[in-house]
């Protein structure tokens, strides 16, 4: 991960600019740069993933025009062979190919891009600056307006803190051009046109998984997985041992007295002869992080902040303990395959309806998660099932076969492995488990026993009536949207609404994000 900013208004000074980048000092902790535009600043600090070296330092120049971005470019190797005809490059960074490519297309080359991405450019002839997304939105990046209207753009919310009155995610498969927002690529609406059938959709899945995952291995600095014992994550960990042929490093978390996944993590691990660490919390860790986690992440989301817990942790330990930078991640699947309350999902449209809007929010949820937790402690995090080529493929089939009529949830990506051999049987056709209950059920109950400690229940609707927007329902949300105001005040509306079930489907009312109240939750974990 990197740390970028982008002042499009000379209104305040280099120390200043460096105050507000440096409040994501961790995003990179290798090396600092603000740098003068002739009308503004950009701001970049590193984390060294490809080109370790000093000529990796951005902001990347070419002429008059300038770029500094947070992001992986896959693929980039082929696009600088082409380029080198009419360029010169001086560092074996991704991102010095962007230069060239926008000399090249325009700002028709983010739809070429292949890659996971935020960046501010600085057109030097134009004296403009354009700022772009990748189209799920998996690197972060926001926006605000500063005293005198310029508008300003970061890559967390907390650098824009008391800098901006309001803060705005940037909405991903957009670009910033000339005042105006211009989406170039959307995910979520892929038109459900594929009419592969059953094998050939598992066939497709199971290849463009695995190119997937191969792109991402692609790095200078020391790789690692989080390995929660689920399908998604053993899959990309198991894919990857194999693509390497050695050992990899795979991390597993979970509480000290009811941690269900550990077991299976070791399990995959032993299975796929990984180099495996169990790091273990107790209810004294998970409450001293909360804090830490809410200011981290920027949200008041229950899900999104219980979820976020273990992997905090967990992310702070391999800092801690290891030199390991890359982490792969096994975000994503949900949103494309279905959860376990998609099993409710009255009609195949309506079951695709729900895909397309988890895509559009992912930036809002767990794709924020991920990014924070690992972002935090100076770690880069990628994620295979966002790939671009694999995200659009399947989120074009056919929303009948995803449905869950096969008696077990993500049959689709279950059978598409189902003859490799990749993973145990009991790992591949395990039922599903939320990671927060997943790490042990007794993590929530902690929290919300906590929580209830905490206000009486006068206290409690006093408390709720302060926030008009999506007031909290129970002393757990009350206590999030507290921590949250602390660290982000008057900015709830950066985030959309509750994670939570639809609540128009039979058997998902619920008052609860965790997957435990729902009727079809069974033996999901254990």
């Amino acid at each position: 991960m990197c740390s970028i900013i982008g002042f499009t208004q000379k209104t305040r000074t280099a120390e200043e600019v460096r105050y507000y980048l440096d409040r994501t000092r961790s995003r990179g902790p290798d090396m600092a740069r603000v740098t003068e535009t002739p009308s503004g600043w950009l701001g970049f600090r590193r984390l060294s993933i490809m080109g370790l070296d000093e000529r990796g330092m951005q902001p990347f120049s070419l002429g008059a025009d300038m770029v500094v971005c947070n992001g992986e470019l896959y693929g980039w190797r082929k696009w600088r062979e082409a380029l080198k005809r009419k360029y010169s490059f001086r560092s074996e960074s991704d991102c010095e190919i962007l230069l060239p490519l926008y000399r090249e297309y325009g700002v028709e080359m983010f739809s070429k891009l292949d890659a996971e991405f935020a960046l501010i450019l600085y057109d030097g002839q134009e004296d403009t600056y354009i700022a772009a997304r990748d189209p799920i939105g998996i690197r972060p990046l926001f926006y605000g307006y500063d005293r005198d209207g310029g508008i300003v753009f970061a890559s967390e919310a907390k650098n824009l803190v008391g800098l901006c009155g309001e803060i705005f995610p940037f909405p991903p498969g957009h670009y910033y051009y000339r005042g105006q927002f211009i989406r170039y690529a959307d995910i979520a609406q892929t038109p459900c046109d594929c009419t592969d059938d059953l094998e050939t959709v598992c066939r497709k899945i199971h290849d463009k998984l695995i190119a997937a995952v191969e792109k991402r291995l692609d790095a200078d600095a020391p790789l690692g997985f989080l390995l929660s014992g689920g399908l998604d994550s053993s899959l990309v960990c198991a894919i990857a041992a194999k693509l390497l042929g050695r050992p990899i490093r795979t991390f597993a978390i979970g509480m000290d007295t009811d941690a269900i996944d550990l077991k299976y993590a070791r399990t995959v691990a032993d299975f796929i002869g990984a180099e495996h660490t169990e790091i273990i919390m107790t209810r004294e860790d998970v409450l001293r992080a909360l804090p830490e986690v809410v200011a981290a992440l920027g949200t008041w989301d229950i899900t999104t902040i219980r979820a976020s817990i273990g992997m905090y942790l967990c992310c702070r330990a391999i800092r801690e303990r290891t030199n390991v930078r890359v982490l792969l991640t096994g975000e994503i699947s949900d949103e494309l395959f279905g959860y376990k309350y998609t099993d409710f999902a009255p009609t195949p449209e309506a079951f695709q309806q729900e895909s397309r809007k988890r895509i559009e929010e992912l930036h809002l949820y767990d794709v924020l998660r991920a990014d924070r937790c690992i972002s935090v402690h100076s770690m880069e995090a990628r994620v295979p099932f966002g790939d671009l080529d694999f995200a659009r493929y399947v989120m074009s089939v056919d929303p009948t076969l995803k449905m869950n009529t096969y008696g077990k949830g993500k049959y689709l990506l279950r059978r598409a492995f189902a003859e490799d051999g990749l993973l145990p049987e009991q790992i591949l056709w395990r039922e599903k488990a939320a990671f927060s209950d997943a790490v042990g059920h007794s993590m929530v109950d902690d929290l919300k026993e906590y929580a209830a400690g905490q206000y009486t229940d006068g206290a409690f609707l006093s408390g709720c009536a302060r926030y008009p927007f999506r007031p909290p329902f129970t002393k757990e949300s009350l206590l999030y949207r507290d921590l949250f105001e602390k660290y982000y005040p008057g900015q709830a509306e950066m985030i959309r609404d509750f994670w939570m079930p639809n609540r128009e489907w039979e058997g998902c009312d619920v008052d609860d994000p965790s997957a435990r109240v729902l009727g079809n939750y069974g033996a999901s974990g254990f």
